[in-house]
């Protein structure tokens, strides 16, 4: 429906959008948005180790096995749609044609807002490439001398996921959403991630400590609003207000 606000989360690898903004993304589709999931590639090297010590196992067998967990958290969610770039990880690159794809995705989804990775990342290079990624790809979605005649991209806010050791990124998180209302679905996704079993409680624990801080930010003891479950983002740039 063209009446309805749009999102598009960019992920590195195939299992970031789940453990990062699954609630973002179950959160808004529930109240009327559609939320594009692009993965830049499934993770298939760096972070399978699980599916690489099967027996037999191989590149190929292993992307699939990724997408099809990705597939089914984002039908879990009722995400809109999910991309698959394919572009490799450790390293993850992106050509010039891979860009101009994703420039295309942009100008297509329209995002009100979008979300990706850390701006620093020493533990997992292909997050940060993705966030770098995504801000050229934004400056040249909003270019009216790229593929002129075309709908150019407004300025949607680009919020930042938080990474997985936080204290070494330089994540400073500056928003925070209750994802209590689909706190079961996010939980539901984090569950198709099989490959990834070990990271299930690090990301419930996650959640729960963050509604902490949802809590206390919202009034803490003196009338904050209640919530067992949130998500952090940081924001990247200036939000224009008519009232505080």
């Amino acid at each position: 429906m063209a009446d309805r606000k749009t999102a598009l989360v960019i992920s590195a690898h195939a299992a970031d959008f789940v453990w990062r903004c699954a609630g973002a993304i179950a959160l808004h589709q529930e109240k009327g948005w559609d939320v594009t999931i692009a993965c830049l590639s499934y993770g298939e090297r760096g972070e399978s180790a699980k599916l690489w010590k099967q027996e037999g196992m191989t590149l190929e067998k292993v992307k699939a096995d990724r997408r099809k967990e990705a597939e089914e958290a984002a039908k879990v969610l009722g995400a809109h749609d999910i991309r698959f770039f394919d572009a490799g990880d450790y390293p993850l690159e992106l050509d010039r044609a891979a860009k101009d794809e994703l420039v295309d995705l942009m100008r297509k989804v329209q995002p009100a807002f979008m979300m990706s990775h850390s701006l620093y990342d020493p533990y997992n290079t292909d997050h940060m490439y993705t966030t770098k990624v995504a801000m050229e790809c934004r400056m040249i979605a909003q270019a009216w001398g790229h593929n002129p005649g075309e709908k150019v991209l407004g300025a949607p806010q680009l919020y930042l996921f938080e990474p997985h050791q936080t204290e070494q990124m330089g994540w400073k998180p500056d928003v925070f959403l209750d994802i209590t209302p689909v706190w079961e679905k996010k939980r539901a996704a984090i569950e198709c991630m099989r490959g990834q079993e070990h990271l299930w409680s690090f990301y419930t624990n996650l959640a729960v400590n963050r509604a902490n801080h949802f809590r206390r930010n919202s009034g803490g003891q003196a009338g904050g609003r209640d919530a067992k479950y949130a998500e952090g983002f940081q924001s990247v740039y200036p939000r224009t207000v008519d009232e505080l």
